[in-house]
């Protein structure tokens, strides 16, 4: 006797494809909401802006762009120069010194190589607030203090092992016979790393690039420490100048520079979406 289908009930049947797709709009939305507020809330007058909480403002005005930017010692545009020099620093310097380090540790053999693996690994569970005071003392003797300095030397040294781990893993993923053929060819070490491991690695080095720029460019502890001189003040210590602790703030101001401070983020993410995928993705086939 043929056994009788069972039907799923429909309670726990698969939603349709559209509506997935609207759930997952309004989760979005809903995690936006605080940026489509404070975007909202930049071209409102200031005096409106905590007595109507709605996105949709009732008076528009831009006076909150042309007052932020020139509400400080110099126009915002001259913090906006300062982050961008030195995130592109921090950029360059995780590039360059995290692959190289990743590419030794997934190709090449040298003593105790497994023991400065795991050294480096544990480096990551190590919380950064444990080594600023040590770093601090060391940069203030060096009289690297109110320098870029302390921000970006430390990323040529390959300080970031969450990147080099992630660049291993994907290295990892790439044939050996590629450093085979290349040693066949006459190609050493070096030759081999540039011509043929780093081409391949574009999607994880896009995904460094990008995560180095959103940390460096967001990281307002570290500038804060080492940058104290309002000359070299980033885009994350300038928006703190218009916040009074007594409680008088410029809000609109704050959140219309707020704003435009957030537009090279979402730039360069926007750019190198594709590659952050295609990173992220491989580095976890391994």
């Amino acid at each position: 006797m043929a056994t009788r289908s069972k039907r799923v009930p429909a309670l726990f049947r698969p939603a349709p494809r559209l509506v997935r797709h609207l759930l997952l709009i309004v989760a979005g939305l809903f995690m936006l909401y605080p940026l489509l507020w404070m975007v909202s809330s930049s071209l409102k007058p200031e005096d409106l802006i905590f007595r109507e909480p709605g996105l949709i403002p009732t008076a528009v005005t831009v006076e909150n762009y042309t007052q932020g930017w020139d509400a400080l010692k110099h126009s915002f545009g001259y913090y906006l120069w300062n982050s961008a020099v030195i995130t592109s620093l921090a950029v360059i310097g995780n590039l360059v010194a995290c692959s190289l380090a990743a590419y030794a540790f997934a190709r090449l053999e040298f003593p105790l190589k497994k023991m400065w693996f795991a050294i480096m690994l544990g480096s990551i569970m190590l919380p950064h607030h444990v080594t600023v005071v040590p770093q601090y003392i060391v940069f203030a003797k060096i009289d690297w203090i109110n320098t870029i300095w302390p921000i970006v030397v430390p990323k040529f040294l390959a300080t970031d092992a969450f990147f080099i781990f992630l660049m291993v893993q994907f290295i990892r993923t790439l044939p050996r016979e590629l450093d085979e053929a290349a040693a066949i060819d006459g190609a050493g070490y070096w030759r081999t790393f540039i011509q043929v491991i780093l081409p391949l690695c574009i999607p994880a080095l896009a995904t460094t690039g990008i995560f180095t720029f959103i940390w460096t460019w967001n990281d307002f502890f570290s500038q804060n420490l080492y940058l104290t001189n309002s000359d070299n003040l980033t885009v994350a210590v300038a928006l703190r100048q218009f916040m009074d602790s007594g409680g008088d703030s410029s809000w609109g101001p704050l959140f219309a520079m707020s704003i435009i401070s957030l537009g090279p983020i979402f730039g360069f993410f926007l750019a190198g979406q594709k590659y952050l995928v295609r990173g992220m993705a491989t580095t976890g086939l391994k």
